[in-house]
């Protein structure tokens, strides 16, 4: 790699990181804790809920209901996600364990 090469790399890397970094602050600066519009409090309920069922949409969008194995490892994983989640009541642990599971799942069992 040229140094002209290394130096762009950098540069996209500092400037991705400053503009994320504003991203992720910005809402701090502008709202203050008892200003914060209405529209914005309404995202912050609902958004996550639709994020993890886009997810969910997105996971299921190759998955085959009509021939083996009827997409019986993606719902296996969907329901292990689940009951972690019931388990734990945590959305990292419960993503992070169905996503292991799944991956067992088609490497071992549904090969």
């Amino acid at each position: 790699m040229s140094r002209e090469q290394i130096i762009h790399s950098v540069l996209i890397v500092a400037v991705s990181a400053v503009i994320t970094a504003l991203l992720r602050g910005l809402p701090f600066v502008i709202f203050s804790a008892n200003k914060t519009p209405k529209f914005v409090l309404f995202l912050g309920k609902y958004l996550p809920f639709a994020v993890i069922g886009m997810l969910v949409v997105y996971c299921l969008k190759d998955a085959s209901f009509t021939a083996m194995p009827f997409a019986l490892p993606e719902l296996i994983a969907i329901a292990a996600v689940a009951l972690i989640h019931l388990w734990k009541r945590n959305t990292l642990l419960s993503v992070a364990g169905g996503t292991v599971f799944y991956m067992l799942l088609v490497q071992f069992v549904f090969k």
